[in-house]
């Protein structure tokens, strides 16, 4: 039964509300805390993410997925794949099959507005979700989670919805197209077709559950427990009828894939899980490391702490500062150790970032060689970390001031969007006409229509068996 409560499928993580303590020894990912694990020696860990593979229950991308990748698209896999930077999935197999067919499917990511800056650690997953959607060319959604911010923080409306306005430019500026791309604030999309949705889960998930995977307790505000609805209806195609047309028996089947950080997979297992109630397609996902703070492996960087992030307002100078300042080092205390000794890019910032934005393999390893052997000095490293990340945020600047209120607008308009990928698929489906339904106004899934289907070949032989018998009698 559809209405029936929902039971969790996938392994509950239980997180909590409070702040990380100092002294906390096990590593804590989550929507709200990212921290390494604190070992015996009080020294925070590198966050180890193949242990969340297996916490979350996610599948790594492995160099047969690459591979896949590649001879269905046709385009060499993003350095974030190929440096496994972008490390899991959730069923992104079934969305290569689907682009391989030529079946419709929509990509969708998002961001909390916190402050009127995003910095580099921001743009990672907007970055890999621009390429990616240049790539596969079907409609993208981003969403901002404005209720969010204000339902887990201290800003009132007001505050949230002024950096909405100035996130939104910041997100335009990594360079989407606004003909393929829809962008929208929950605080003023909310209706329709979408609040529908939003109800629909809200419908399906317990108040356990709910404690279960997020552990909310009886202090927490209502808004926390509802906000996993408002954040899984928007994975539904069924959402946006602007985009994907009114009959719900073809796009509940369209599925999404979501490149996000590892931190919001709690929130996409509980959609799955309600989409396997409701017989709408469950979101894939692709799930992205994150780019660690100045302070180093363990920590992620906080838009409330300047110290901790190279901001895309920040100056060519107050970029330098940054990095020579605070960019933590993996080389040694002296010049002669570092020569003798080498350093360890693997914790190195300066070496980090360098993995994340530089593209050229080839020059990575050599700065990686010459580090590890002692033949590159710290300062030299950070010089070149400093080059790469102030051509950056510069660029980014100078596509952020291009960025009027207008081409705002375009982003927020409920308009269709032209995509190629989009108009071949829904061509199709409308020349294999409405999907059937299981009597309820609800589409059958894939599992249910091949069953339909060997129940009608088995009939139509025992039919066949029939005849023949008939045919062979010999009647008096």
């Amino acid at each position: 039964m559809v209405d029936s409560d929902l039971q969790p499928t996938d392994t509950a993580v239980i997180i909590t509300d409070a702040p990380i303590e100092c002294n906390a020894k096990q590593q804590k990912i989550d929507p709200w805390n990212v921290a390494g694990e604190v070992g015996a020696d009080g020294k925070v860990k590198a966050i180890d993410y193949f242990k969340l593979v297996d916490e979350f229950g996610t599948k790594r991308i492995t160099k047969e997925d690459l591979e896949r990748f590649e001879k269905v698209t046709g385009h060499k896999p993003h350095r974030f794949m190929r440096r496994g930077i972008v490390f899991s999935h959730r069923d992104l197999n079934l969305i290569l099959d689907r682009y391989e067919k030529g079946e419709p499917f929509f990509m969708y990511t998002g961001r909390g507005p916190s402050s009127d800056s995003m910095h580099i650690g921001h743009t990672v997953p907007f970055e890999f979700t621009k390429w990616l959607h240049n790539v596969l060319d079907v409609p993208l959604i981003i969403m901002l989670t404005d209720d969010e911010k204000y339902l887990f923080g201290k800003k009132t409306i007001e505050e949230v919805q002024s950096y909405t306005a100035g996130n939104a430019k910041d997100i335009i500026a990594v360079g989407f197209d606004p003909k393929k791309t829809f962008m929208f604030s929950d605080f003023d999309f909310m209706g329709g077709a979408f609040y529908q949705n939003t109800t629909r889960m809200a419908k399906h998930m317990t108040l356990n559950v709910v404690q279960a995977v997020f552990g909310f307790d009886n202090s927490s505000n209502v808004g926390k427990f509802h906000f996993a609805a408002i954040q899984g209806a928007t994975s539904f195609a069924s959402s946006f009828p602007h985009i994907f047309g009114d009959d719900a028996s073809k796009t509940n089947l369209i599925p999404s894939l979501i490149p996000c950080a590892i931190d919001q997979d709690p929130y996409f297992r509980l959609t799955r899980d309600v989409a396997s109630r409701l017989h709408f397609a469950k979101p894939s996902l692709i799930h992205a490391r994150f780019l660690d703070a100045l302070q180093g492996p363990g920590s992620k960087m906080s838009a409330s702490d300047d110290k901790s992030a190279v901001f895309m307002k920040d100056t060519p100078g107050q970029i330098k500062k940054k990095i020579n300042s605070f960019a933590f080092s993996g080389g040694q205390e002296t010049v002669t150790l570092q020569r003798e000794l080498g350093g360890n890019p693997d914790v190195d910032v300066a070496f980090q970032y360098l993995n994340f934005f530089m593209e050229d393999d080839k020059e990575l390893e050599r700065i990686r060689a010459a580090y590890k052997k002692g033949e590159m000095l710290t300062g030299e490293l950070k010089a070149i970390c400093i080059q790469y990340l102030t051509d950056y945020c510069v660029g980014f600047q100078e596509r952020r001031a291009a960025v009027t209120d207008e081409v705002v607008k375009d982003f927020f308009a409920t308009k269709p969007l032209e995509c190629r990928g989009l108009t071949m698929a829904m061509k199709r489906q409308a020349a294999e006409g409405p999907a059937p339904e299981a009597g309820n106004g609800v589409p059958l899934t894939k599992n249910q229509l091949k069953k339909l289907e060997k129940e009608k070949m088995i009939a139509a032989k025992k039919e066949a068996e029939r005849k023949e018998k008939i045919k062979n009698t010999s009647f008096p």
